[in-house]
């Protein structure tokens, strides 16, 4: 497979260069003559490498490298420099930057540091790609849900992995529609193939039909050799079309030919390449609403709700925030050295109350806000945001929590009671652990490792001088 480089210089010479220096069955190469154009195509499709000028007007290249990294986390981004800026490449390379090139540039040089970002890339990728299939990141089996609406939208995306049916996603925003796109795509015979991911509303228009069909050299100012198109990048796997309703109407109906022919024409082409792609497509609006309205062709809503899958929001099936809240514990806090090992009743209570607008992605920045704010072994009610928290403070668990599965609140109970237990004893004994030890009837050591559990301190119960 190609790489694909993406080269921004405000000097058209410069981007001339690299396309002779990139020439070849290696390099597909896109340019952009700004940063701002830049900062397009990077949000409407994906690059192995970018090479951009650091002085540029509008966007410059520094603003390029933190949204190449942002968009993109793999992608690797070289700096081009005149003398006096070396300083700012540093910087760069300090923010991210994967190398510089001082012009004036050898260009033999400067097509070896674009082969090695890309090596580098690619190693990356292989090893990321290596876990993803080790853990089954994506596969359908390691989604997060035991309540009845996601058992039925797991059983729906199982039947979607076994078929060719072009699917439609619809949810409110931060339901997991991307997610359970993956996991179709990783779970199904297409798995082999690339997933291609591609937000509809993120792309300028002008740029959207040449980004999704492809273009020949010459169709356009800037066309500068033939590029393959994103349903072309994705044969033989699956092209994700995100926000389908935001997909500008003239651009509906070519789509519309394309899922009905299964074959795409590159803009400025005459050529209809066949393209084997299952299509999942998503959508937070009512498109039905949007067809009465004119705002959706009626066509193409029916091609692409063959298969429907609807998205439950977060506060149907509130069984299920207890399991993502500690998923999402387990994922952020990997890399510290003591991550807190739960949360607080009266924290998962709060999480269980709240009604979350944003759904999942809200829950889960919750989680990661409480984890950065939180030394103690629990997550309290404290460390969680304060329109999360609410009127939780004093307020009885029972209604909280009455959607919960039994031993789900058996457990909040036992450890409510142990955690007021525990506070009673420490006061009773004055923070002294070994008579605390006797009157309970356990091992200091026992006494010591539940105290640790609750995040309860011995020292907060000693009398003070």
């Amino acid at each position: 497979m190609r790489a694909r480089v993406l080269v921004v210089d405000d000097k058209e010479n410069f981007l001339k260069l690299f396309e002779r220096v990139l020439e070849g069955d290696e390099f597909e190469v896109r340019t952009a003559s700004d940063g701002t154009r830049a900062l397009g195509l990077l949000a409407a499709s994906d690059f192995d490498v970018v090479v951009t000028d650091i002085r540029m007007p509008g966007a410059d290249g520094m603003t390029v490298l933190h949204e190449a990294r942002r968009l993109h986390p793999d992608i690797e981004v070289v700096l081009m420099t005149a003398y006096g800026s070396v300083a700012s490449a540093v910087l760069a390379m300090k923010a991210g930057a994967y190398d510089y090139l001082q012009k004036p540039f050898d260009p033999d040089e400067a097509r070896l540091v674009v082969e090695r970002a890309v090596e580098r890339k690619r190693l990356r990728e292989q090893a990321r790609d290596l876990r993803t299939a080790l853990l089954g990141t994506y596969r359908i089996d390691n989604l997060v849900g035991k309540s009845s609406a996601m058992r039925k939208v797991f059983e729906l995306l199982r039947r979607a992995a076994d078929s060719d049916a072009t699917v439609l996603l619809g949810g409110e925003s931060g339901t997991g529609k991307e997610l359970a796109a993956r996991a179709v795509h990783f779970t199904g015979r297409r798995k082999e193939g690339r997933f291609v991911p591609v937000h509809c509303g993120a792309i300028p228009e002008n740029l959207l039909e040449s980004e999704l069909f492809g273009h020949m050299k010459g169709s356009f100012t800037g066309a500068h050799a033939d590029k393959r198109g994103l349903f072309e990048e994705a044969d033989g796997g699956t092209l994700f079309l995100d926000e389908i309703a935001e997909l500008p109407l003239a651009l509906q109906a070519k789509l519309t030919r394309v899922l009905q022919e299964r074959a795409v024409r590159r803009v400025g082409g005459v050529e209809e390449r066949k393209v084997d792609v299952h299509v999942i497509a998503a959508t937070h609006a009512d498109l039905k609403t949007r067809v009465a309205e004119g705002k959706f062709r009626e066509d193409l809503f029916f091609r692409i709700n063959v298969f429907p899958i609807l998205l439950p929001p977060l506060r149907e099936r509130k069984e299920d925030i207890p399991m993502l809240a500690s998923l999402f514990l387990e994922r952020h806090g990997a890399s510290r050295a003591s991550p807190p090992t739960g949360f607080s009743p009266e924290a998962l209570s709060a999480l269980v109350r709240h009604d979350w607008p944003g759904n999942v992605r809200e829950l889960e920045n919750a989680v990661e806000r409480a984890l950065a704010v939180t030394d103690e072994p629990r997550i309290g009610l404290e460390a969680l945001p304060p329109e999360v928290v609410g009127g939780a403070q004093g307020v009885g668990m029972g209604a909280a929590v009455a959607t919960l599965g039994y031993q789900e609140v058996v457990e909040l109970a036992r450890d409510r009671a142990s955690r007021e237990y525990l506070s009673a004893l420490m006061r009773e004994c004055q923070g002294n652990v070994t008579r605390a030890a006797e009157r309970a009837g356990v091992e200091r050591e026992s006494l010591h490792r539940m105290l640790k559990r609750h995040g309860i301190r011995s020292e907060d119960f000693k009398a003070r001088p």
